[in-house]
């Protein structure tokens, strides 16, 4: 059975989290990606940044609803809003990455990261050996290890 080892991109393409979000809107243009991990000075994976989460940041705001009872006002989904704020006013990769990341190892067979990417909707498993990324996985090399096809 494949392994991810067998099917992840090598030569991953990360981005610093203190790169804008311009600069990041650049890289994705001139490599032809859709996501990257984002790593830290010292190489360690701090979170992984998409195309997703750069249209997030240009979305429009969405007011919480607010529930009235006995003349007092309760707002519902405040905490959504601040998060929707924080997306929309950040300047940085840093700021618009998502922190809490799945990674995988080498050994994970495709049949876990068929399921992991199925259930948790992600779309870009980063391949991590000792907190360090050494590979990536995205749909794309998911289809190719189910179609046969391993990278060189």
């Amino acid at each position: 059975m494949l392994k991810a080892r067998d099917i992840m991109t090598k030569d991953v393409i990360t981005v610093s989290p203190d790169a804008t979000v311009e600069e990041l809107g650049r890289l994705f243009i001139e490599k032809q990606i859709s996501g990257a991990p984002v790593v830290d000075a010292s190489g360690k994976l701090f979170g992984v940044v998409t195309e997703n989460d750069l249209i997030s940041k240009n979305s429009r705001l969405h007011i919480p609803t607010v529930l009235r009872l006995f003349d007092a006002f309760i707002p519902l989904g405040t905490s959504k809003l601040e998060e929707e704020i924080r997306r929309m006013t950040a300047s940085t990769v840093g700021e618009v990455c998502v922190k809490k990341v799945v990674t995988i190892n080498e050994e994970t067979p495709i049949d876990e990261i068929a399921t992991i990417m199925n259930e948790k909707k992600i779309h870009l498993l980063p391949v991590v050996k000792e907190g360090r990324v050494v590979g990536i996985i995205g749909k794309k090399d998911l289809i190719r290890g189910i179609a046969g096809e391993t990278p060189e």
